[in-house]
């Protein structure tokens, strides 16, 4: 946690729990961090490039919070550079709630989650709808011709402080191609001694 985090996550309410719970001491020195951590690191630019989903809040006009979770190819939300991150928004059901929700109220917050490991990155952003007739190079470069999906636009995060989270109370859990990698050398050796098997069956020549 750094400088940035603490200023934004660290609000009086916030502070007063902290001071009755007696964590306020230890949370205080972040607030005096020289570093203000909004700005990416080689970890966290490889960490973003290796998920496939992400959660991402917003909230409404009337202060309701929502969270929908995005997935594409892996690497979809893509770094820009060190403060701007950027993904393609794909059709979906049209409901078009976090896009409505970005027009009066552009903060989001990322959680990116990497389950098998246990980590979590948690991002602050500002966000911008950018349509795809506005900037047809950055769809372009959003987009996965790979993946079948089709892009009404793209989002533009510009950080404001990110944090990493401890694995605590983060259940493991793996997608299809993350079991089929771990599961692939018995698939081979259960195909092996099935191999053999029909080998020594009698009748065999």
């Amino acid at each position: 946690m750094a400088k940035a985090f603490a200023e934004i996550a660290f609000t009086d309410s916030v502070k007063e729990l902290q001071t009755r719970h007696g964590s306020r001491k230890a949370y205080r020195k972040f607030e005096l961090d020289p570093e203000r951590g909004d700005r990416l690191s080689a970890r966290e630019i490889d960490f973003i490039a290796q998920r496939d989903s992400f959660y991402m809040g917003t909230v409404n006009q009337s202060g309701w919070p929502y969270v929908q979770h995005r997935g594409g190819p892996k690497g979809f939300l893509k770094v820009l550079d060190d403060r701007t991150l950027a993904f393609a928004d794909f059709r979906g059901n049209k409901q078009y709630i976090s896009a409505g929700n970005l027009q009066t109220d552009d903060r989001v917050a990322l959680f990116l989650m990497d389950y098998p490991n246990q980590q979590r990155l948690k991002l602050w952003a500002r966000a911008r709808l950018v349509e795809g007739d506005e900037n047809p190079e950055l769809i372009a470069k959003l987009h996965d011709s790979s993946y079948d999906a089709r892009v009404e636009r793209a989002v533009v995060l510009t950080i404001e402080a990110f944090d990493w989270n401890c694995p605590q109370h983060i259940t493991p859990r793996f997608s299809q191609a993350e079991v089929e990698a771990i599961i692939a050398p018995l698939v081979e050796e259960n195909r092996a001694l099935k191999a053999k098997l029909a080998q020594l069956a009698p009748g065999h020549d």
